[in-house]
């Protein structure tokens, strides 16, 4: 891969992170100053959010980047700037139509699905979002295609900022769920103006030219279909997503009261946290398998391939465990007493993502080796059934039951995701070595299982369990040469690590703690 390539994939890495990182200590700020009722109702604007934002792009930000990078190249400086303005007016006018959809059916669905009118208003809110959500869509498409990706990062910044200060004050003035969403609502409204600046200054002078475009209206809807094309395929997979991820929160809507739905996004964003790591490796990772399938490479794609999924399933898995079995003083730590409830929630929801970790992985294998609308029919079955298994679970276990069926979808979801990932690629997978880890694991859970379920034996289960952890792959000789090296370079940077390294890695050669995987 070049350094361009890599470069901007770090940067792109360091910005989902912060963009994450933002939205925890909104939703953490939200859960204590709303409490859990409150929180509940908010907790069901967000997949209301996510859902009008996704049909109002319609997936064109990604087109946009796609299409802004192809005809940069080729100098045609005018077509790129039709780009970007056909997309963003056809996704403007998008946005407002939904908005009005949304603010006329809000008593509808506040009244009729929920059976909860304190939700109607928060529901008119998430309206105003949707317009600039799409403007912020089109800009950092833009910033991707010419690879100034840091503006993405600085413009993740003001908006999560934004969005954090304005619902603080909001709620604080007494609008409850209405004031959380409203400040989603502003920090939009920041994100959109920074990202038009941003644009205008740095991102627009790069295609000026005395070239200009005079599009007839059956020409620009040529481009406007083209784009689309492009762009359907993400919008579904998209959407498939988030019904993977948000369907319990709607099923419980339904079904329970809003006290119920706000323990159960007391756990939710907990549960993913695991996710930014199979995010990270998938962005920084992948691009080189793509380029080893087309290269014929077949070594060099066993090499990728199995390196990315034992990475994640080395890191992901024990994250999982400490989080799933200290649950409780978790959530207790980060949302309060009062969402003790969201426990056994948390606990059986991370394992859930754990597999889904694993099928983004193998998501991104498939996309790299030519197969993308795959994984996009792998994802909408998923979502049925996923649908299906809230609808009976919830009903029959309460808000465990959301957590269960989630769980049991992401699983069959990596089972079958596998199987064509090795079907296609026809790499061999390591299950010796993976089952070792998965021993590790298991004496990971039996050490935290022992270990009281109170803040200090969090603390204590981490330390304790790490350690045991790492100890436990060199004495069962789970570690491979590349994995030593890897690891070795980034232990090698940190002052209280820089010294023992080299000694721990000169035992395990010495001792012949090293796997050695199959070519």
């Amino acid at each position: 891969m070049s350094n361009k390539v890599l470069k901007n994939s770090f940067i792109l890495v360091i910005g989902n992170l912060l963009f994450r990182v933002g939205g925890y200590i909104n939703r953490l700020l939200m859960s204590r100053m709303l409490g859990p009722e409150g929180y509940g109702l908010y907790g069901l604007t967000l997949p209301f959010q996510g859902i009008f934002q996704i049909l109002s792009a319609g997936g064109l930000p990604p087109a946009i980047s796609k299409y802004v990078a192809e005809y940069n190249a080729k100098d045609e400086k005018a077509l790129t700037r039709q780009v970007i303005y056909t997309a963003t007016k056809f996704m403007v006018l998008m946005a407002i139509l939904l908005s009005i959809i949304l603010l006329f059916s809000s008593d509808f669905i506040a009244n009729e699905i929920f059976h909860k009118p304190l939700v109607v208003w928060p529901l008119r809110a998430v309206s105003l979002i949707t317009p600039f959500s799409v403007i912020v869509g089109a800009m950092r498409g833009a910033f991707q295609g010419v690879y100034k990706n840091e503006y993405t990062v600085y413009n993740r910044m003001a908006e999560q900022l934004a969005t954090i200060v304005f619902a603080v004050v909001f709620v604080y003035c007494g609008l409850y769920a209405m004031g959380a969403v409203l400040g989603g609502a502003f920090g939009f409204i920041v994100s959109a103006i920074t990202a038009v600046l941003l644009y205008k200054k740095y991102i627009s002078p790069m295609f000026y030219s005395e070239d200009s475009l005079d599009l007839s209206f059956k020409e620009e809807l040529e481009l406007l279909w083209m784009l689309i094309c492009f762009a359907v395929p993400v919008a579904i997979t998209a959407l498939s997503e988030m019904a993977i991820y948000d369907v319990g929160t709607l099923v419980i809507g339904v079904f329970m009261l809003s006290t119920d739905v706000g323990f159960y996004n007391a756990a939710d964003p907990i549960s993913r946290i695991p996710l930014v790591i199979s995010l990270s490796i998938s962005t920084v990772l992948l691009p080189a398998t793509a380029e080893a399938y087309v290269l014929k490479n077949q070594k060099l794609l066993q090499e990728y391939v199995v390196d990315c999924l034992r990475y994640c399933i080395l890191t992901v898995i024990p994250m999982c465990v400490i989080i799933s079995m200290f649950s409780m003083p978790i959530i207790q730590l980060l949302f309060g007493e009062v969402y003790t409830p969201g426990s056994g929630v948390l606990c059986i929801l991370v394992i859930g993502m754990s597999f889904y970790s694993i099928y983004m992985i193998s998501s991104s294998i498939l996309q790299g080796t030519g197969n993308p609308k795959l994984p996009m029919y792998i994802l909408l079955l998923g979502t049925v059934l996923n649908i299906v298994l809230n609808a009976i679970f919830v009903q029959m276990m309460g808000i465990v039951g959301a957590a269960i069926a989630t769980t049991i979808t992401t699983c069959i979801l990596m089972i079958v995701i596998m199987l064509f990932v090795i079907k296609t690629t026809k790499i061999s997978i390591p299950w010796k070595n993976i089952l070792l880890v998965l021993i590790c694991n298991l004496i990971l859970m039996a050490v935290c299982y022992v270990i009281p379920k109170t803040l200090i034996g969090l603390v204590i289960g981490i330390i304790i369990g790490s350690f045991l952890y790492i100890v436990s792959l060199i004495m069962l000789k789970v570690l491979t040469k590349r994995d030593i090296d890897f690891f070795s370079q980034y232990m090698n940077k940190i002052p209280i690590l820089k010294k023992y390294t080299p000694k721990l890695v000169k035992y395990i050669e010495e001792k012949g703690l090293i796997y050695e995987l199959e070519e």
